[in-house]
């Protein structure tokens, strides 16, 4: 089993940043990849940004430029980061963090608001 602890997330203006981390433990090895989907109100969970075992990344076009994933593998970690700029209303959802192993986790979720 992987559990996973995410944080960060919270209300900031459009044009502002924000910061995600997801921390992954419990049986880690094997994982393939860690990324983050989001879900907005009445619409269903999408992929936001991903990196795999091999740090090769990938984003849905709408956040392409403004968000930057990233992660920390050392000493055996696995946590993901998701940086956030130049936001927008649009961006405003409940962020999941997703790891994929033998079958996929996901985190409880972080609330981002981005006001207009």
């Amino acid at each position: 089993q992987v559990q996973i602890v995410e944080s960060g997330g919270g209300l900031v203006q459009a044009g502002g940043s924000l910061s995600l981390s997801c921390a992954a433990s419990g049986s880690i090895f094997g994982i393939n990849a860690m990324g983050w989907y989001r879900q907005a109100p009445g619409k269903q969970r999408e992929l936001v940004a991903q990196i795999d075992n091999l740090g090769l990344t990938t984003y849905v076009d709408s956040v392409q430029g403004r968000f930057t994933i990233s992660r920390d593998v050392a000493r055996g970690k696995k946590m993901i980061y998701l940086q956030m700029n130049s936001l927008k209303p649009d961006d405003t959802a409940v962020y999941y963090c997703w790891v994929n192993q033998l079958r996929d986790y996901w985190g409880q979720g972080t609330q981002v608001t981005v006001s207009s």
